[in-house]
């Protein structure tokens, strides 16, 4: 039998702090009725709640967690680049390598624009069609 105790009484204080009780809307759980599972940590292709169940992420994080959680290589990539800094506001050498193995890899792909949010995808191509001559 699953229990929920944690995660009913961590929703409960989401709900008065947090509108629907979760920071997305795709996971504000009154319109498909039950509680959201609060997640303490997640290893390879298993997630688990604050109440200890562990279930199959078939979610994988909406995609970035395609290699499963707390892989290996990408924990010891993301401690190694850690030690450079966390978070420029600027650009770095990293984009340049980046943006060049995704149009190497896809040569039809002349350019690349290296987003954080779907809202800044969105946008970008909205704004290059609008203005083209001055997407570049």
């Amino acid at each position: 039998m699953t229990t929920t105790g944690t995660s009913e009484k961590l929703f409960a204080a989401a709900s008065q702090l947090i509108p629907g009780g979760v920071n997305s809307p795709v996971r504000a759980w009154k319109a498909v009725g039950g509680v959201p599972r609060f997640i303490r940590r997640a290893s390879g292709s298993t997630i688990t709640d604050v109440d200890g169940n562990s279930y199959v992420d078939y979610v994988g994080s909406w995609g970035p967690a395609i290699v499963g959680h707390a892989h290996v290589k990408v924990v010891k990539a993301v401690a190694e680049a850690l030690k450079a800094g966390t978070s420029f506001g600027a650009p770095t050498p990293g984009e340049v390598d980046l943006a060049r193995r995704l149009t190497g890899a896809l040569p039809a792909m002349q350019q690349v624009r290296l987003v954080s949010s779907g809202t800044e995808a969105a946008m970008t191509p909205i704004r290059c069609w609008c203005a083209p001559d001055r997407a570049r």
